[in-house]
């Protein structure tokens, strides 16, 4: 297990752009958070452009029932204009989702993926944070042993579990969508799968470069039924959620614009009434944006 700690502390640690953990820091010091996770295609790459995604963790109970809340944010740094989309949750929720506790899946099936804690606000913060993310590889480690095959290479567990997981989502992804997860981030998943069942107490065999998970009584039956229960419930959630969003991102007209403008070439005004009605403004702002780009084609 300590072992595990370790691997999650040196990826937490991950070097990032000034601008990024300086933008993590304001947001997190706004929102009262103590500390920020930093994800996506832009921790990968390094690159400021587009949106840069952040995971705000809070002190404190939750007191949405649907939970993250999620919000954009612009911010000018040095010249440069940074966007961001933030969700927000405490912490202990976090952890809770993370050890699989909750119906939920997006938690541990997101953070046993690459991540950044870019900032906490102490020693103790990124103690709780690290918990978190080695309960993520663990729960996703558990489901990835009952999920995959008899026996095979670690990429094929981990390809069995994200295949599993796209499906019990809301969500578009284009098939093949874990191979390119695998294959870019080859380095983080090379040796975490044996470490993440050590974690999870799931004992297992390695002969000739395959593993095989040595199954005691209905362990593997419990850890099924527990996945039909949270594929079950994935999609309604992800529904719910989305529908949550539609009226309370914060920032939703702005980053809907911003969105636009970026992938039609016609910048949109944000008006007051728009940045207050997002959804009830869409239809009047792709009808400009339609007739803009007729009058330009």
């Amino acid at each position: 297990m300590m072992a595990l700690t370790q691997r999650v502390e040196r990826q937490l640690d991950r070097s990032v752009d000034p601008a990024v953990a300086a933008f993590a820091e304001v947001l997190a010091r706004k929102a009262g958070a103590v500390g920020a996770l930093f994800y996506g295609s832009n921790l990968r790459t390094g690159e400021l452009e587009g949106v840069l995604d952040f995971y705000l963790l809070t002190p404190g109970p939750q007191l949405d029932r649907i939970w993250p809340r999620v919000s954009y944010h612009e911010w000018d740094y040095q010249g440069t204009t940074l966007r961001a989309k933030v969700a927000t949750m405490p912490i202990s929720l976090f952890h809770d989702a993370a050890s699989g506790m909750l119906r939920d899946t997006t938690i541990w099936a997101r953070f046993v993926q690459p991540s950044g804690l870019v900032w906490r606000c102490d020693e103790s913060a990124k103690q709780q944070i690290v918990a978190a993310i080695e309960a993520a590889a663990g729960t996703a480690a558990r489901f990835a042993a009952a999920l995959g095959p008899q026996s095979g290479s670690e990429s094929d567990f981990w390809r069995a579990l994200f295949q599993e997981t796209y499906k019990a989502e809301f969500r578009v992804e284009k098939s093949g969508r874990e191979d390119s997860i695998l294959s870019l981030n080859r380095d983080h998943f090379d040796g975490l799968l044996p470490l993440a069942w050590r974690h999870a107490g799931i004992e297992f065999r390695e002969a000739g470069g395959a593993l095989s998970v040595d199954w005691r009584g209905g362990e593997k039956g419990q850890i099924l039924r527990r996945w039909r229960s949270k594929r079950r419930w994935g999609k309604p959630l992800n529904v719910i959620r989305l529908l949550k969003a539609s009226t309370t991102f914060e920032g939703a007209a702005r980053y809907a614009g911003w969105k636009i403008e970026r992938h039609t070439g016609v910048p949109v005004e944000i008006t007051p009434w728009r940045e207050k009605h997002p959804v009830l403004a869409a239809p009047a702002v792709l009808f400009s944006v339609w007739k803009a780009k007729r009058r330009r084609n």
